[in-house]
């Protein structure tokens, strides 16, 4: 018999169980998508989800590597692509984000924990780069007459006096894109309290992102409630920002990790040149997370630092 060091402790938690928890968590936003975009919605997140699946599988039978489509981690790349994405987006460019996720930022290093990047974040940023027009072209939903309307994107300072009551925002009467995991603030908030009760992920990191956008825009008087529901925050915050691979390992480095997303999004959305900033802020921050796990590391009692 080989015992391993203590502590020796035992766990009913799997990475296929929390796979299916976010998964579960995404449903309410993906029922919003479907109902205000239709079938296309439908087609567009089904197409991601099989794209995903199919690359990991054949990358890891061509390399004989384990297969590791049964812990679901494909599944989740492709749902949180897919509400990326517009609800026209050429289907042939939806693969293609599936392709640079999985292959170029999750198989190349290794599979599944050894990614420095949010799959789904990496993709959705190299889309808008190469894709502009079909990433950033907004057409009307289906049920919403009004000529006037106008989603995040387009909207300037001193546009905001026109945007639409947060209530319909935050339902879902009134998506301010296209992007199908905008549909319902209400929707996200809702997965994101399910993940809470289920400990999958903990609110430091949406807490501390969301709270910067909101104190940051109100000081510069940029609507705040508005910023938050928004332009893919919430969906980036409790989703994205939360992956325990790219994120930080302490509550300090959640914080920093959070505050640090917050301000890059406000800069971002006020003086950048894309029209939105949640993913890019994202992907910055988990490119210093090694530092800021460095910095925020408790050190054992009695510990020296040698260095």
């Amino acid at each position: 018999m080989i015992v391993s060091f203590v502590p020796h402790m035992r766990d009913s938690a799997t990475i296929s169980r929390t796979m299916l928890d976010v998964i579960i968590a995404l449903s309410p936003a993906l029922i919003a998508s479907v109902y205000v975009h239709r079938h296309y919605a439908a087609i567009v997140i089904g197409v991601c989800v099989a794209s995903c699946v199919f690359f990991e599988w054949a990358f890891e039978k061509l390399l004989k590597r384990k297969n590791t489509v049964k812990d679901l981690s494909a599944v989740i790349t492709g749902l949180l692509l897919a509400f990326c994405l517009p609800f026209d987006i050429p289907l042939w460019q939806a693969i293609f984000g599936c392709f640079v996720a999985i292959i170029f930022v999750k198989q190349i290093f290794g599979g599944l924990g050894k990614n420095f990047a949010n799959p789904a974040v990496t993709a959705r940023a190299v889309m808008i780069v190469a894709f502009p027009a079909s990433m950033t072209t907004w057409v009307m939903p289906f049920f919403q007459s009004d000529p006037e309307a106008r989603p995040f994107v387009r909207l300037t300072s001193e546009e905001l006096s026109t945007i639409p009551e947060v209530f319909d925002s935050f339902m879902y009467l009134y998506p301010l894109s296209d992007y199908l995991g905008e549909a319902s603030g209400l929707a996200l908030l809702i997965g994101g309290l399910y993940l809470l009760s289920r400990r999958v992920i903990s609110w430091h990191i949406p807490a501390a992102f969301i709270g910067t956008v909101f104190v940051l825009t109100a000081i510069g008087g940029y609507e705040p409630v508005f910023q938050v529901f928004s332009g893919g925050l919430l969906l980036g915050a409790i989703f994205m920002a939360t992956d325990y691979v790219t994120g930080p390992l302490t509550k300090t480095g959640r914080f920093v990790f959070g505050m640090g997303a917050g301000l890059l999004t406000v800069l971002l959305r006020l003086y950048g040149t894309f029209p939105e900033a949640v993913s890019y802020s994202i992907l910055l921050m988990n490119m210093i997370v090694p530092f800021i796990n460095k910095l925020t590391v408790h050190r054992a009692l009695g510990e020296k630092n040698l260095t």
